[in-house]
């Protein structure tokens, strides 16, 4: 054989010998073994099939219980989790979603300028559905379940608490409040 080829042959080798080395000695040092339990298991709800429109009802309480039992100072602490996509401000810009100024008792997906998704434009039927109470309570709970389809990315507000300040809080930023439900 020729020198070089053996030379060729023997680097090849080494090289072989070293990586295999240090893979084994890093696997020995660095080794974790897999944990009994989990850390942290994200519990997903699965998203319901195509084509069922609103889904049922979220919350047990009565809307107007809940608002009865609102803050709207507390609202407006809850609403800064809304803030990266919404503004409340009067004649305020759109961002990720639309402005929120007077959104109770406006027809859904309805504010100027804005681009909705097609699953809220079919909820919206043809701008008959407006956001009373109820619907901003339930969509609020978990749009994705009210609302299949929409690109609101909120996993939504699963405290009673909370979203009746929110509501009470969206209620107030309007020229012309409507009246809160009774019943």
């Amino acid at each position: 054989m020729n020198s070089y080829v053996n030379m060729g042959a023997g680097a090849l080798l080494g090289t072989i010998f070293v990586l295999m080395s240090v893979s084994i000695a890093s696997e020995g040092i660095f080794h974790s073994p897999k944990p009994e339990k989990e850390g942290y298991a994200i519990a997903a709800a699965e998203a319901p099939a195509a084509g069922g429109g609103a889904a049922a009802p979220a919350a047990e309480v009565p809307v107007a219980e809940l608002l009865a039992k609102g803050d709207a100072k507390a609202g407006e602490a809850v609403f800064k989790k809304c803030t990266s996509c919404h503004n409340a401000e009067k004649g305020g810009p759109n961002k990720v979603g639309p402005n929120l100024w007077g959104v109770v008792d406006r027809p859904i997906a309805s504010h100027e300028g804005f681009s909705y998704s097609a699953a809220l434009k079919d909820f919206s039927k043809g701008g008959s559905e407006k956001w009373t109470f109820e619907n901003l309570n339930h969509f609020l709970h978990g749009p994705k379940k009210f609302v299949p389809g929409t690109a609101m990315g909120f996993a939504g507000l699963p405290k009673d608490e909370d979203r009746a300040n929110l509501l009470v809080y969206l209620h107030n930023q309007s020229d012309n409040p409507v009246a809160l439900p009774t019943q």
